[in-house]
């Protein structure tokens, strides 16, 4: 697949602290790539450095097959949308959409068609004339997208464009935003701290912890075969345990079974029990293969509900059981 971004031995220190630790990244040309991971991981100044708004200490980054390592931002016709939206409010929408058409100095004609037909991609055609400050969140979050990419950039760079949204808008932009890639076909590069959004937005996924990739594929890839405790727990997974041999383990809350005493499992008791709507969250201490006694969450659907203080079998098909290094 071709690459329309190469990092090579990309590393970033700001004085004695180390940002980007020698990475090497291929970002598929086409595909929407997330860079995911908690703050301070390095994802941002990644981003950063592919946008030109950060030079590299050491390395190369490829836009395109082409060196651009030094290149300025303005040179790498790059489109970005930040997690302010950076909106001019003086202007209107249609004006915002086109301020970069017009430093590029393309004809008003062909500045307002090409204007008008990426707002009728974001679904925003019928506010053309609207000043910033009269839509909502989610509408601006579209006008900073449509701005980014009217210019028809080689890269479009996302650092955390949801973040500012409530949970609803968030949900309703994953989707856009996944639409408008998928029928613009753009590269796009997504950086966020939020597993759900990455797991459902991304063609490939970019896990980083302190400044290094831990684990990259797409979310069918990572998502059932973490590389290790760091990647399953941002992930999601709640359960770790030690197999007899010393292996590391780990399961979801939902792939536990909890069962009678007597049955073949994980003897345990039950510490709590949250009811949660559809499911119940039941918190078991229970002794692990290796002897040791660990905390585990098991999601509950149907029937009766465990009681605080009983003791229970707890089942970890071993299908669902996933080893990690020691």
């Amino acid at each position: 697949m071709t690459a329309a971004a190469e990092l090579i031995d990309v590393t970033q220190r700001f004085g004695s602290f180390t940002a980007v630790d020698g990475i090497d990244l291929a970002v598929p040309s086409g595909k929407l790539t997330t860079l995911l991971g908690p703050s301070g991981c390095g994802k941002t100044t990644t981003l950063r450095m592919i946008a030109g708004y950060s030079t590299p200490t050491s390395g190369t980054i490829r836009i395109d097959g082409t060196d651009s390592t030094r290149t300025p931002p303005e040179k790498r016709n790059l489109g970005m949308v930040f997690q302010s939206y950076a909106l001019f409010p003086h202007m209107s929408v249609a004006d915002n959409v086109g301020y970069g058409l017009k430093l590029r100095k393309v004809p008003s004609a062909q500045r307002r068609t090409r204007v008008m037909e990426t707002l009728e991609l974001v679904g925003l055609a019928h506010l053309a004339d609207r000043k910033p400050k009269k839509l909502s969140g989610g509408q601006q979050q579209r006008v900073a997208l449509a701005r980014a990419i009217a210019i028809k950039p080689r890269l479009l760079l996302l650092d955390e464009p949801l973040s500012n949204l409530d949970a609803r808008l968030r949900v309703q932009m994953r989707a856009e935003i996944r639409r408008i890639q998928a029928e613009t076909e753009l590269t796009v590069i997504l950086v966020t701290h939020d597993q759900d959004e990455a797991l459902e937005m991304s063609d490939e996924m970019v896990i980083m912890n302190e400044g290094r990739i831990v684990q990259q594929g797409s979310p069918a890839q990572v998502f059932p075969r973490p590389a290790d405790r760091f990647v399953a727990e941002f992930l999601g997974y709640e359960n770790f345990l030690t197999a007899a041999d010393g292996t590391p383990l780990t399961i979801r809350p939902e792939h536990l079974r909890i069962s009678g005493q007597g049955d073949d499992g994980l003897e345990g008791t039950v510490a709590d029990v949250a009811f949660r709507g559809v499911d119940l969250l039941v918190s078991l201490d229970v002794a692990d293969p290796s002897g040791a006694t660990v905390r585990l969450l098991a999601d509950v659907r149907g029937g009766p509900a465990p009681q605080p203080g009983s003791r229970v079998t707890v089942i970890a098909p071993d299908d669902h059981l996933i080893p990690l290094p020691r």
